[in-house]
């Protein structure tokens, strides 16, 4: 990696971690069919309790507009299903379909191999000291 004044900035550091694990991950994803997008997706329901699109989004990192397109894509393909909320029907939920839930069986592995093998690389005393960092991070207000 060739030295740039950006890469003293620390917001530019963890997105470039993020876009080097968003794509080996994805590389990996795609041999099943799937996107990392559609894996957080599959990852949040998998509980098999629906959600709302604005709970959805918030979850996995999406803006409304792309997880809807998303949503209605994985819904023609028959991974997902969108029902009433029976406590407000103004609302709609997002439930995983068996399909969906075989999918995301299928690719779990390949997301816990990918972060297994980074807690590997890191060690047991930096993956913690990583994850507290971003946490940190993360729950910072401003």
């Amino acid at each position: 990696m060739s030295e740039s004044p950006i890469s003293n900035y620390l917001a530019y550091l963890v997105a470039q971690a993020h876009r080097r694990l968003h794509v080996d991950l994805q590389r990996s994803l795609q041999e099943e069919g799937a996107q990392v997008e559609q894996w957080r997706v599959l990852e949040v329901l998998s509980d098999g309790q629906g959600r709302s699109m604005g709970d959805l989004a918030d979850l996995v990192l999406m803006n409304h507009p792309t997880l809807t397109k998303m949503t209605d894509r994985m819904v023609a393909r028959g991974l997902v299903h969108r029902a009433p909320d029976p406590d407000d029907q103004r609302r709609v939920l997002v439930y995983i379909t068996d399909l969906g839930l075989e999918l995301f069986n299928r690719i779990k592995s390949r997301v816990d191999t990918q972060n297994t093998a980074l807690e590997d690389h890191l060690g047991e005393s930096e993956t913690a000291a990583l994850r507290q960092l971003l946490e940190r991070v993360i729950a910072r207000e401003g």
